[in-house]
């Protein structure tokens, strides 16, 4: 777990912090596949911070998620990055077929420990999966992860009984656990380009 001392203590941006940036995909535009999404300002948000990370050279590592079929099937237009993502120069490019980028190619933990980086701020879709997900893996290898969640979305999900959860209902459900669990700083974009 997170040292509670640096947990608690002001919010710091290393020099060399790596942007994460998960599963920001055309295919996510298909709102009749996914249902109703929160947070419309999510792509602004991250295209915020890619800009501060491209000012300031700090690295950039961009997932993308590949699906037998459905709207993330590689060849499809859903497979492509949104064009807010699409013309970065990254560090890294993962390809994934599950939630957490660390189980992608090439591996992220190997990279990350090759250049000794130790701050990560992860961005993009869905916040309570592959988000979520990243995040509470790179905590638990004792990563200071840093989970800013206005720059990330997800959509409304039906519970094991039925119901439809909201998606600003799940969002804000997974801030409060990885912060209540020290999983994750959970700030906003803003607090995140103060800091850079």
């Amino acid at each position: 777990m997170t040292n509670t001392s640096a947990f608690d203590a002001p919010l710091t941006i290393a020099p060399d912090a790596v942007l994460i940036v998960i599963d920001v995909q055309q295919g996510f535009e298909d709102e009749e596949y996914w249902g109703p999404r929160d947070n419309p300002e999510a792509e602004q948000r991250i295209g915020e911070l890619l800009d501060a990370w491209q000012r300031t050279d700090r690295p950039v590592v961009v997932v993308q998620h590949q699906t037998a079929r459905g709207p993330l099937t590689p060849g499809t237009p859903g497979y492509e990055l949104k064009p807010v993502v699409a013309g970065v120069s990254a560090d890294l490019h993962i390809t994934k077929t599950v939630n957490s980028a660390f189980y992608g190619t090439p591996d992220l933990h190997e990279w990350l420990q090759q250049r000794g980086a130790t701050q990560l701020v992860t961005v993009g879709i869905m916040t309570n999966v592959c988000n979520e997900t990243t995040a509470r893996m790179g905590g638990n290898l004792g990563y200071d992860v840093v989970f800013p969640i206005d720059a990330m979305h997800t959509f409304a999900m039906a519970g094991p009984d039925g119901e439809l959860i909201p998606a600003e209902q799940l969002a804000k459900g997974t801030g409060a656990v990885l912060h209540a669990m020290r999983f994750a700083k959970v700030v906003d974009t803003a607090a995140v380009l103060k800091a850079v």
